[in-house]
């Protein structure tokens, strides 16, 4: 296969910090690396042991972590590093996209000092994240908890079985909400995936995203001291405090920029497969082609444009930081459901039309990827949220599209 060439990053390269440019070209040169096998790791679907390797030999692990003097980058530049490597690999893409989110756990849950020491010790010892926090149901009360949490001396004890979408066997830090069972509070806490009692079963059949390492994480009585413990994750988003009603909407617009890479990703290698011959019909003067290939790219242009919009709402509320007023974190979240919305749609639209344009084994990896990212939930839901929005101005977090 002839490797991708990247498109450009999420952000507009003027937009994004001048120091930040040399890590979108490490980003360039990983997707450059891992679009020369990615074909032969999609068929073999074997959790992201090595791909995770390359990430941290890149840096990429400690570049994406929450900024602060010295470390870290902004929300724009992450996102644009999560596209950038989603273009040649979706399943690496998502297992970025969920690292850097959820190392914003310690400020979404925590309070500063224990927020700032927890990604201190991350960045040291270089950890790949991942996690599963659930957004609050209306059953949520009436319905058994999957996680539960019971009080001993010291910290508490945690079982129970969680689904979790990337790097569920490969991850040095987990993070997973469960109800205490002797308060009813949800909890988020961190789990190391080594520790006693922990085990995960490998989901290794999966549509799509094969490589990312999707499993389901089986916790039996395992011991979390309270340092683990991040704090509570509301019953509610009328009840959640500004900052962290941010926790949500940001891990489903990272996965509109990994999307966005697939969507990309899937029209770069067509092309390339059209100007190279190898296509259903010949380009040039075929005006139907043409057409078809004006229609998919002026869709990716629609849907980057509702991202980029999204990704920079967010980007300036994270920089706000606590202060943040209540309005923000709903008008973030109609942005990001508008965002999923398109690029849903988009991403759908691409790879299933590309199919019919160019002819190549592997191709339709960027289609089952799409679905697998894609499938679980309806626009209906989102589109109604968004209306609510805007017709009655409701602080009420709009329902999540990507999971």
């Amino acid at each position: 296969m002839v490797p991708v060439t990247p498109p450009a990053p999420a952000a507009r390269p003027a937009e994004l910090p001048p120091h930040h440019q040399p890590l979108l070209r490490t980003a360039r040169d990983v997707a450059d690396d891992l679009a020369a096998d990615s074909l032969a790791r999609d068929a073999a679907g074997l959790p992201p042991v090595d791909e995770k390797a390359r990430l941290r030999e890149a840096g990429l692990l400690a570049a994406l972590t929450p900024p602060a003097p010295g470390r870290g980058v902004d929300w724009r530049t992450g996102c644009a590093v999560v596209r950038t490597v989603a273009a040649a690999d979706s399943s690496v893409g998502a297992v970025l996209a969920r690292h850097y989110v959820h190392a914003w756990s310690g400020r979404f849950y925590a309070g500063r000092q224990q927020a700032a020491e927890l990604e201190e010790e991350a960045l040291r010892e270089q950890w790949l994240w991942t996690g599963a926090v659930r957004t609050p149901a209306a059953d949520e009360g009436t319905r058994a908890p999957d996680l539960t949490l019971k009080p001993r001396t010291t910290g508490y004890v945690l079982s129970g079985r969680r689904c979790v979408d990337t790097a569920a066997t490969v991850a040095d830090r987990i993070v997973v909400d469960a109800v205490c069972a002797a308060t009813g509070d949800v909890l988020v806490v961190t789990v190391s995936p080594g520790a006693r009692g922990v085990s995960v079963e490998p989901a290794p059949d999966r549509l799509g995203q094969r490589a990312a390492g999707a499993g389901e994480v089986v916790l039996d009585r395992v011991t979390v001291t309270p340092g683990q413990l991040l704090g509570r994750r509301p019953h509610d988003e009328e009840s959640a405090a500004p900052f962290t009603a941010l926790a949500e909407p940001a891990l489903r617009l990272a996965l509109c920029h990994v999307a966005l890479g697939i969507i990309e990703g899937a029209l770069t290698e067509a092309r390339d497969l059209s100007r190279g011959g190898r296509a259903h019909r010949l380009p040039g003067g075929d005006p139907d082609l043409l057409l078809a290939y004006g229609e998919l790219a002026s869709a990716a242009q629609t849907a980057t444009a509702v991202v980029h919009r999204a990704t920079g709402a967010t980007a300036r509320a994270l920089d706000t930081g606590t202060p943040l007023d209540a309005e923000e974190p709903a008008s973030v979240a109609a942005l990001v459901a508008t965002a999923e919305t398109v690029v849903s749609k988009a991403v759908l639209e691409v790879t299933t039309r590309v199919l019919e344009l160019a002819d190549a084994p592997g191709l339709d990896r960027f289609w089952r990827n799409a679905r697998v990212l894609t499938a679980h939930h309806r626009a209906t839901g989102r589109l109604r949220s968004i209306g609510e929005h805007y017709l009655n101005g409701s602080h009420r977090a709009v329902a999540a599209a990507f999971h």
